[in-house]
């Protein structure tokens, strides 16, 4: 019976050993990088400390934001509408979303301009974004997906490869 407890310890301590290791990872990261929020609700502060005021509540996971700063567990991030402030890091997540700006984006079926269009996302709508290369980059919304060009999107750099 004493077995089942060292078992349950030893488990606890390797996942608390994985957790620690990805937030030193983030932590060593370098900005300015792009990221996305996790939270259902998360708070953009003034300044990166909770003694700070709350400027904006985000209700939107998922939303793609860059970060430009770091000062210990926050991160001064800039939302699509260059809305800048502070977010405590567990609010964030290195899922790589991305915002369709400019109008409508058709998604097509391979990344050609003369490829077929296969879905069409309006301006705001976010989808994940699993690659990138030669100014085109899939994304996912909500199980419908395909390639759409970087400049049609804010949370990827237009020149980025992403695999």
């Amino acid at each position: 019976m004493q077995r089942v407890p060292r078992l349950t310890a030893g488990i606890a301590a390797v996942a608390i050993a994985a957790v620690g290791m990805t937030a030193l990872e983030a932590q060593t990261r370098k900005p300015p990088y792009f990221a996305s929020i996790a939270a259902a609700k998360a708070r953009m502060r003034t300044g990166p400390g909770r003694n700070y005021p709350a400027s904006w509540l985000y209700v939107r996971p998922d939303l793609p934001i860059k970060v430009v700063d770091i000062y210990r567990d926050w991160r001064k991030v800039e939302d699509p509408g260059g809305t800048q402030g502070w977010m405590q890091v567990g609010l964030l997540s290195d899922t790589r979303t991305a915002f369709v700006q400019n109008g409508v984006a058709p998604l097509r079926d391979s990344p050609s301009a003369s490829a077929r269009v296969v879905w069409r996302a309006a301006p705001g709508v976010v989808g994940r974004v699993s690659r990138c290369a030669r100014g085109w980059c899939y994304i996912d919304v909500k199980g419908r997906g395909g390639f759409v060009e970087a400049a049609s999107l804010w949370g990827v750099a237009p020149d980025e490869d992403l695999d």
